[in-house]
């Protein structure tokens, strides 16, 4: 028993149970949402906007979602009528701008799903941002076929 309470006591000490706090309180992060998928399916899109109130460049670096086995950034391009979807390694944000990731353009692509996504189910997950540390998302899941603009108001401050 005094070995368990010490190595509980030990990581503690080391930092390994308490959970990484956000160092730039400038990001907003806000509005997440995704569509509902069909049984069976392994791919799923996330959505949301990032806004950087600070004065300093910003950048997204990773995402991760207990729901899926990975998540990776993806943008979406148009060119000579043929639309590409390729994968970002970041994503900047500049000093006092935002980057909306949205249906059609940069978003992100939750890949090997561990269950469908039922609308009215909400999805935690993680942005991992170079300067502002691990700030808290949360998606909520609206139905098949979903508008771009359907008035998300989810909210995570940092």
């Amino acid at each position: 028993m005094r070995a368990v309470v010490f190595a509980a006591l030990l990581m503690v000490g080391l930092g390994w149970l308490v959970p990484v706090q956000a160092s730039d309180p400038t990001i907003v992060v806000r509005d997440g949402w995704s569509r509902a998928t069909p049984g069976g399916a392994k791919v799923g899109a996330g959505y949301l906007v990032i806004e950087n109130h600070g004065d300093a460049q910003d950048r997204l670096l990773a995402v991760e979602m207990a729901v899926a086995g990975r998540v990776e950034i993806h943008e979406t391009t148009e060119s000579g009528g043929v639309t590409r979807m390729r994968q970002v390694q970041n994503v900047p944000i500049s000093p006092h701008g935002k980057v909306e990731l949205r249906p059609g353009g940069l978003h992100l692509m939750l890949m090997d799903l561990r269950n469908p996504l039922r609308e009215g189910d909400r999805l935690d997950g993680v942005l991992v941002f170079e300067r502002a540390g691990r700030i808290p998302v949360q998606l909520q899941v609206e139905k098949i076929g979903a508008p771009a603009s359907s008035g998300h108001e989810s909210h995570s401050s940092h």
